[in-house]
C-alpha cells in the first residue's frame, strides 16, 4: 500500500479516542504529568494514546516526545543499536560497552536531558513486557532519578509482568479494546475525510472483521477502500475475506530457509509492531502455513520446534527473541 497509513494521517487527539474511561482520564493528566502504565489488548491503542497525550502536554511534542520500543533495544544486537540514528548520538565512542551498559546507558540519558519547551519531556517506553527484571531494575533507578523533568509513559500488553516498584510509580490507565459501536466512530470520520463511498453495513463488517483490534479496523478499512473503491457490506467481505498473513509468512519462511535471517526477523518486526500481532498468533499462522507448506518428518519437526517455542513464550519475556529462535532453527533444518 503505496498511500499513507490511515492510521498515521489520522492520529488521534486525546477528544478522539474512542474509550471515554481513558479518555477522560487522560485528559485530566495533561496538567498534572504523572508516571502513567497504560495496559490493554494489541490493537486497543496504548501508543496512540500515549502520543496524543504528549502532543497535548507539550508545546514542542517532537523535540520532548522519546519514544521507544522495546524491540528497539532487546531483539537487537549491539551494532544495530550503536547504528540507530535515534541512539547513536549517545553512544559515539563507547563501541566498547556490553549490550546490557548501552541500554542502560541510553535509557539513562534519554531522560536526562533538559525539555526544549516547558519544564518536563516525555519517555515512552513502547511494549515493555518484554524487558528483563534485571534492566527494569535499572529503569527503576532512573525513573527515582529524574522524575522531576521526566513524565514516564510504559505501555503494555501485560502489567503482571512489570515489577512491583515499577508498577508502584505509576498510575494505571486501561485501554480496553474498543467495541464495535466505538470503531465505527472512529472509521466514519476518517473514511468521510478520505471522500471515500460508504455505507452502515460496511464499517459495521470492517469493525466486526478486526474483533476490537482498532488497529486492524483502521487499516483493513483503507485496504478495503484502495481494492474497492467503497468500503460497503459486499465489498469489505470481498475484500477482506481474501486478506490473510500467507503471503508474509510465507515470505518469511522463505528467508528463515535460505539463510536469510536479517530479512526473515524484518518481517517478524512487521508483524508485531505494525500489524500489532502478539508472538502466539504468529505462531499460530506459522503452523497453519506450515500443514500447506511441509509433510512428514519436516511438519512433525516444526511442530516440535513450535511447541518449544509456545513453552517458552509462556515463561519467557520477548515474543520476538522466541520466534527468532524458531526461524533461525528454520534455517539450519534446511
Amino acid at each position: 500500500m503505496d498511500a499513507p497509513l490511515w492510521t498515521e494521517a489520522y492520529a488521534p487527539t486525546l477528544d478522539e479516542l474512542p474509550q471515554a474511561d481513558a479518555r477522560e482520564m487522560l485528559g485530566e493528566s495533561v496538567d498534572e504529568p504523572l508516571n502513567l502504565i497504560l495496559q490493554g489488548p494489541p490493537g486497543s491503542g496504548k501508543t496512540a494514546a500515549a502520543r496524543a497525550l504528549a502532543r497535548a502536554g507539550h508545546d514542542r511534542p517532537d523535540s520532548d516526545l522519546i519514544e521507544i520500543n522495546v524491540a528497539d533495544f532487546f531483539g537487537r544486537t549491539k551494532t544495530e543499536i550503536k547504528n540507530d540514528p535515534r541512539f547513536e548520538g549517545f553512544l559515539v565512542g563507547r563501541s566498547d560497552m556490553s549490550k546490557r551498559d548501552m541500554i542502560n546507558h541510553v535509557l539513562k540519558e534519554s531522560a536526562s536531558y533538559a525539555p526544549v519547551a516547558g519544564e518536563h519531556k516525555t519517555l515512552l517506553l513502547d511494549n515493555a513486557e518484554a524487558v528483563r527484571e534485571d534492566f527494569q531494575q535499572a529503569l527503576r533507578r532512573i525513573m527515582e532519578q529524574h522524575h522531576r523533568t521526566t513524565r514516564f509513559l510504559i505501555t503494555t500488553r501485560q502489567p503482571t509482568k512489570l515489577i512491583p516498584p515499577i508498577r508502584s510509580r505509576c498510575f494505571p490507565v486501561t485501554m480496553r479494546a474498543p467495541t464495535s459501536e466505538e470503531i465505527v466512530s472512529v472509521l466514519e470520520p476518517i473514511v468521510r475525510a478520505e471522500g471515500v463511498e460508504y455505507d452502515e453495513d460496511g464499517l459495521e463488517f470492517v469493525a466486526g472483521y478486526a474483533g476490537g483490534n482498532l488497529r486492524e479496523a483502521i487499516l483493513a478499512a483503507q485496504t478495503t477502500a484502495v481494492d474497492a473503491g467503497e468500503i460497503t457490506m459486499s465489498a469489505a467481505y470481498e475484500v477482506l475475506g481474501e486478506v490473510g498473513l500467507d503471503e508474509e509468512i510465507s515470505g518469511m519462511l522463505d528467508d528463515a530457509e535460505a539463510g536469510e535471517f536479517t530479512d526473515a526477523r524484518k518481517t517478524l518486526d512487521d508483524l508485531l509492531v505494525d500489524e500489532g500481532l502478539d508472538g502466539m498468533e504468529v505462531l499460530d499462522a506459522i503452523l497453519e502455513r506450515g500443514r500447506k507448506r511441509y509433510q512428514g518428518e519436516r511438519l512433525a519437526e516444526l511442530h516440535r520446534l513450535a511447541a518449544d517455542i509456545e513453552f517458552d513464550m509462556q515463561a519467557g519475556t520477548s515474543d520476538r527473541i522466541h520466534v527468532s529462535h524458531l526461524l533461525a532453527e528454520l534455517g539450519r533444518e534446511a
